[in-house]
């Protein structure tokens, strides 16, 4: 096997597995890495190839070593794993053109398993770059004697022709709603806001640059502290992790008194998971959706892919203020042999309230927002209470409820608690831990531990996860929501008000609903490089690459059925379905080969012009134009021997470039470089 051919495919397989370095076992990678240099050891010294009963061996163990790791031969991970491994074993029994052909076909499959971990723009560019070398390596097995530029200029070409074709597959390949093949469950990766909560869960997520989602908004923008962007809702609670609870209720929310809304546009990076994210409360959607009782909004399946959907909010509501008592029991549940002095501080607010009920509904601490645009929005007569049972038809609860709701507030922004992504670790009384020991903590731990109080004094509450904020990209004139801005908060239930959001984040850092988390921690070395308040100029740039990165996914990735039917009706195709795409794709795809075929075979139509020849006539028509017309029965001698009279300065010149001419044309056609002289004086000849 030629040792330049070999080490074209050793450079194939080492740029396609390379990528997955970052998601194989160690092991795998080092036992790839260890073949790759074996083979190159072995082509540089001309050594024999192992044994077949040794590459069985390997092959035995590392299939083994797969099914051991991953517990299965099926799937993303083993699948990819297991093509990645034969690959590089393959290149140790390299001895045929038939062997060499079988590892160009793998490295262009394993160019496509790439895409199932990252679809960015420099992946693409990369793995283009690597399809490059593939081509330029397999025109090397069709022709060895070619030397490397021009196998380059080949491929390059090759690939060049390959882009009309699949522009045509890529605009009129029907796109239908769901997929053509099934893919299994571990393809699609686990993002983002998880649906149980725990202390340092959310603290992981401040580390992330990751994109969630991104937001335009048609008009003027809500301010910061308005951006509560509701995931999932945490009812039960074990002593240490909050989860949604076995119980699932859908029957539809009740919105009143909504007030100033918000139109705007979500475009959602997938997370494998049902919710969608939208500001509180919403109450229209473009996309079919679900919107459970306690005001999550569902997609009907696992967003898998990239989605996009217009809503719109009221920031301003009272949310069912006639709550239902099965829903409040719920938001009463607590693991009593956990937390018990929590426990007991919470009953002893209870009871000093009670012995010393306030005279209306207390003012809320500290500063809040105005009712409707904040975290806390307690309305000072408490509100309407006319109507309902149980809870809601009590005045003086009310009351007593939004006073213990401001008692927690109070003792949270007066007892040292320190904001932190660095928080310590919890027993598992962790509430008590956070709330009388460690005193540090991150927006989980001020959520879990406000709502734990409310219940243990005998107020519903829960925990609501999702994101605040969002950073405004100047250039793109969008908001983007990184994993970073994951947030935790609470909701209580008043009688007259319905579910109040309460954000005891806002007591202990209140820059964090201003400014972002970069304001709000102290240990801000903990953050990613690019939220600490980096220059304006590679802020500039990450807002670029950032609007680049979002035009790709819009138009690129998010070429779904929908964008494609609109694209294809503003070209002017009325009445759009899948037959007539997949007759225009064909129509437009042998047009194209059609166009190909002709460019390719147009030497047996149009006869090309000789070099030599159309540059003696450019010397005749030059001395035409200075009065000397050659006649047509005059050849090159004889017009020569005119020109040479008529003009004497000329004579060595043009019976030099007759004779060459003659010579060329009708003798001997001569060497390259005879051709190539006598195109040098014509340029040179001056008249």
């Amino acid at each position: 096997m030629n040792k330049f051919l070999t080490y074209g495919l050793l450079l194939s397989i080492l740029m396609v597995i390379a990528p997955h370095a970052d998601h194989l076992p160690l092991w795998v990678s080092g036992l790839c890495a260890g073949l790759l240099l074996w083979r190159t050891w072995l082509t540089y010294g001309d050594k024999p190839l192992p044994k077949r009963w040794l590459l069985m061996l390997v092959t035995f163990a590392g299939t083994a070593g797969i099914i051991f790791n991953y517990h299965t031969m099926f799937g993303r991970e083993a699948g990819v794993t297991l093509l990645v491994m034969l690959a590089a074993l393959k290149l140790m029994e390299l001895r045929k053109p038939r062997d060499a052909m079988v590892l160009v076909y793998l490295a262009c499959f394993i160019i496509i398993t790439n895409f199932f971990y990252s679809q960015s723009i420099p992946t693409a560019l990369y793995l283009l770059v690597s399809l490059m070398v593939i081509v330029t390596t397999w025109v090397h097995l069709q022709a060895e004697s070619i030397a490397l530029r021009p196998r380059m200029r080949i491929a390059a070409v090759l690939l060049l022709q390959a882009l009309p074709l699949t522009l045509i597959l890529f605009i009129l390949f029907p796109r239908v709603q769901g997929p053509l093949w099934g893919l299994p469950q571990d393809a699609y990766a686990n993002t983002g806001l998880d649906d149980r909560m725990s202390p340092g869960s959310l603290s992981r997520l401040g580390l992330s640059e990751e994109v969630a989602f991104r937001v335009s908004y048609n008009g003027k923008p809500p301010r910061r502290d308005q951006m509560y962007w509701r995931g999932p809702v945490l009812w039960y609670f074990d002593g240490r992790t909050w989860t949604p609870g076995r119980t699932t209720l859908t029957y539809p929310p009740n919105f009143t008194d909504l007030g100033q809304p918000i139109d705007y546009v979500v475009t959602l990076e997938p997370h494998n998971k049902t919710w969608l994210f939208t500001l509180d409360v919403p109450d229209k959607l473009t996309i079919p959706a679900i919107i459970s009782s306690d005001f999550q909004v569902l997609n009907r399946a696992p967003v898998h892919a990239r989605m996009r959907y217009a809503a719109r909010s009221n920031l301003s509501y009272h949310a069912n203020v006639q709550e239902s008592e099965r829903q409040l029991q719920r938001a009463l549940q607590l693991p009593r042999q956990f937390n018990p002095r929590a426990q007991q501080l919470a009953a002893e607010w209870r009871k000093q309230i009670e012995a010393n009920p306030p005279p209306q509904p207390s003012s809320p601490l500290p500063n809040p927002p105005p009712k409707g645009e904040g975290a806390i929005a307690l309305p000072p007569t408490g509100g309407n209470l006319e109507g309902g049972n149980g809870r809601g038809g009590n005045r003086s609860l009310a009351g007593i409820d939004e006073a213990l709701v401001n008692t927690a507030l109070r003792y949270f922004s007066k007892q040292g608690f320190v904001y932190t992504l660095q928080p310590p670790l919890l027993g598992s009384n962790s509430v008590d831990d956070f709330l009388f020991n460690a005193k540090q903590g991150f927006c989980e731990h001020y959520a879990s531990a406000f709502v734990f109080l409310m219940r243990a004094a005998n107020v519903p509450a829960r925990v609501v996860t999702g994101y605040l904020g969002g950073e405004l990209n100047t250039v793109g004139n969008y908001y983007i929501v990184r994993q970073s801005d994951a947030h935790a908060w609470a909701e209580v239930w008043l009688a007259g008000q319905g579910w109040v959001r309460v954000d005891p984040t806002g007591v202990i850092a209140p820059g964090r609903l201003e400014s972002g988390l970069s304001a709000a921690v102290s240990d801000s070395a903990a953050l990613p490089f690019m939220e600490r308040n980096p220059p304006q100029w590679m802020r500039n740039l990450r807002f670029n690459l950032d609007t680049l990165a979002n035009q790709w996914n819009q138009w690129v990735l998010g070429y779904d059925s929908e964008r494609q039917f609109a694209f294809l009706t503003r070209l002017g195709m009325e009445s759009v379905t899948w037959q007539k795409m997949a007759l225009n794709m064909s129509a437009g795809l042998g047009v194209v080969i059609a166009l190909f075929s002709l460019f390719m075979l147009r030497h047996l139509f149009v006869r090309r012009p000789d070099k030599v020849q159309a540059a003696w006539l450019r010397v005749c028509s030059r001395l035409t134009r200075a009065g000397l017309p050659r006649a047509a029965h005059e050849g090159a001698k004889d017009y020569a021997d005119r020109v040479a009279v008529a003009r004497p300065t000329l004579a060595a010149n043009i019976r030099d470039l007759a004779a060459r001419y003659s010579a060329l044309r009708y003798g001997s056609p001569g060497d390259e470089s005879a051709r190539q002289e006598f195109l040098q004086r014509v340029r040179a000849l001056k008249i």
